[in-house]
């Protein structure tokens, strides 16, 4: 009986192959941890804010060549006489010509969660004159003009000089952000 549990012992062994002793009695898992950054808060964030700029209070129809221009009460008149010069560093663009009005909300929205996440100050948006658009006038201008005035992270905003698209573009100057 002992050399059938030897040949036994043996048969284990070859099956098996060389095997490290065991140093501790933990089992260490290997699991990745979630990402740093709550993805499903972002989400939702953006959600509002595209669902945050209403269209319901359209300000006035705007014409192809009329300037677009407003600051918050309190904002300094050389603050704002800079961003119309176009002084200030544009630390990105977005271009919304060929979008529909709901296409550009949501980018408009998306553009500035990222200013706000990374701090920017300055922003150039061409939205174009509407010269293509209907009887009704420019459709994105007309909009844009309401939707910046509806986010309180924006300080003022003007039509851009011609160099940097005059009627068809605005500057965008935001809140610094803490």
């Amino acid at each position: 009986m002992k050399q059938k549990s030897d040949d036994d012992f043996q048969l284990f062994r070859q099956a098996v192959g060389p095997v490290d002793p065991v140093r501790h009695d933990r089992v260490e898992h290997a699991t990745e941890k979630p990402p740093a950054e709550p993805l499903q808060l972002q989400m939702d964030e953006a959600k509002v804010l595209s669902d945050s700029l209403s269209d319901e209070y359209i300000l006035d129809e705007l014409q192809p060549g009329d300037e677009l221009s407003y600051a918050v009460p309190g904002l300094q008149p050389g603050q704002f006489r800079k961003l119309r010069r176009g002084e200030f560093r544009r630390e990105a663009e977005l271009d919304l010509h060929g979008m529909t009005a709901k296409n550009a909300r949501k980018a408009l929205a998306l553009l500035l969660q990222e200013a706000l996440d990374e701090g920017w100050r300055c922003l150039r948006i061409i939205h174009g004159k509407g010269l293509r658009s209907s009887n009704e006038g420019p459709v994105l201008k007309t909009r844009l003009n309401t939707w910046l005035r509806q986010r309180s992270e924006v300080l003022a905003f003007c039509s851009a000089p011609p160099r940097d698209g005059g009627t068809g573009a605005v500057y965008v100057l935001l809140k610094k952000q803490r």
